[in-house]
């Protein structure tokens, strides 16, 4: 009986789509963004602080849904430029910012096919990456539902 019970919920598992099973919890994400907050803000265009951080990375207000190094004011480093001038109409999404928290350079030298691609984040997190990305789209207005 115990193995029909496994067999069953194993299988319900797996019919789950990859993208529900890796769906973010935002709430954990908000509580994780303490390790984000030295060096990125939150802050709406209207001056609102959501979160108070740092300015040595970009405001991360909107970042699911805005074009890849866009955020007017920063300086982004070559490796991201090199992406945005690529692929000029890509945007952030929940699942690119999964892969760039994980490892922002092994994720910019996969987006440009340029081994010698760096990000200027040197930081990576290590768990809760879709949680993060789920908060970081709850403070995205303009995210795709």
């Amino acid at each position: 009986m115990k193995h029909l019970i496994l067999g069953t919920l194993l299988g319900a598992t797996l019919a789950i789509p990859a993208s529900a099973q890796s769906a973010g919890d935002a709430s954990v994400g908000e509580a994780d963004f303490r390790k984000c907050k030295a060096c990125h803000m939150i802050e709406t265009p209207d001056g609102e602080q959501i979160v108070r951080g740092g300015r040595t990375g970009p405001n991360l207000w909107g970042i699911v849904g805005r074009k890849i190094g866009s955020y007017e004011g920063f300086k982004y480093g070559a490796g991201i430029k090199e992406l945005a001038e690529m692929k000029p109409d890509m945007v952030w999404t929940e699942e690119d910012l999964i892969g760039y928290v994980t490892n922002p350079t092994a994720w910019l030298e996969e987006q440009t096919g340029d081994s010698g691609a760096r990000s200027k984040m040197t930081f990576r997190l290590t768990s809760n990456q879709a949680d993060m990305a789920a908060y970081l789209a709850s403070v995205s207005p303009d995210a795709a539902e």
